[in-house]
């Protein structure tokens, strides 16, 4: 890919990351819209297909990859990529099926991961339950492996809680939509698809906090995981609609299901294109 058409980078603590990083929702079989979908990215990623796409990510300019830190699955098919003389950036969520998250958080810094971030859904728990500030022990793990530490959640009021009171955080995973207005589980933890709401003033609610925060935010379905991207011009422009409203030091999270189009080499133009137009027509928002 020649220099015109390369994705631009943002510092990511000692590291620098593409402001397109590819998300793994799909790898997973999570598609967050449909049981349908569900089973055609089970059926369709196979180990070997999932580290083709992550090849395929990388020779169209991306560079990091964001998954859960679970053992069988995700870091499993990094291994693989890494059997095959290939390699990639790795931010990664804790796996909350996992006994000890503590020692989730150790392997998934021991395995090479550049930043780790606690699971929005077991966040969102928290919150429910009035226990929030528990979750800061964890991010102290995460610190004390020396990687990025950030946090997820749905519910926005989580960030302006967190904000306010000054957690040690480097960057925020802030999805465009609040899928957690009632309790719930992830679904590839409790292993049912549940329907879930995607209110369309969601997004404009939380770039209202992107903007104003100083801290890094990875901004997340911005696709409104699949509802947006209908045509590749409704997708496009909602790249550019997420791009015009996030921080120039912020990127967004995208997952990739390459079974019918070549999504990689298509979100890294509208990534690039995105950019360009957010250059002369950023919106800021009151």
């Amino acid at each position: 890919m020649s220099d015109k058409y390369a994705l631009p980078t943002v510092p990511f603590g000692a590291h620098r990351v593409t402001r397109l990083i590819v998300g793994g929702n799909p790898f997973v079989w999570n598609s967050h819209f449909s049981e349908p979908m569900n089973r055609d990215m089970e059926s369709y990623f196979s180990a070997e297909r999932i580290v083709d796409t992550l090849i395929a990510c990388k020779r169209a300019g991306i560079d990091t990859f964001q998954g859960r830190g679970d053992y069988h699955r995700i870091l499993h098919y990094l291994e693989l990529l890494h059997r095959r003389g290939e390699d990639i950036q790795f931010i990664a969520q804790t796996a909350s099926e996992m006994h000890d998250i503590h020692h989730n958080i150790k392997m998934i810094a021991a395995f090479g991961a550049q930043g780790i971030y606690f699971h929005g859904t077991e966040t969102d728990k928290y919150w429910r339950e009035g226990r929030i500030d528990d979750v800061r022990d964890y991010l102290k793990t995460i610190r004390d492996n020396g990687v990025q530490v950030g946090l997820a959640a749905h519910i926005p009021q989580i960030f302006d809680y967190v904000e306010n009171a000054g957690w040690d955080i480097d960057f925020y995973m802030t999805p465009f939509y609040n899928v957690a207005r009632k309790p719930r589980q992830s679904a590839v933890v409790s292993g049912k698809f549940e329907q879930e709401e995607f209110h369309p003033d969601d997004p404009e609610r939380i770039c209202r906090f992107i903007q104003q925060t100083g801290r890094m935010c990875l901004a997340y379905k911005i696709l409104g995981c699949g509802r947006k991207a209908g045509s590749q011009e409704e997708a496009a422009a909602a790249f550019r609609w997420a791009f015009a409203r996030i921080k120039p030091g912020d990127a967004v999270v995208v997952g990739m299901f390459p079974k019918y189009t070549d999504q990689p080499r298509l979100d890294v133009r509208y990534t690039i294109d995105a950019i360009k137009a957010a250059e002369k027509e950023w919106v800021r928002l009151a």
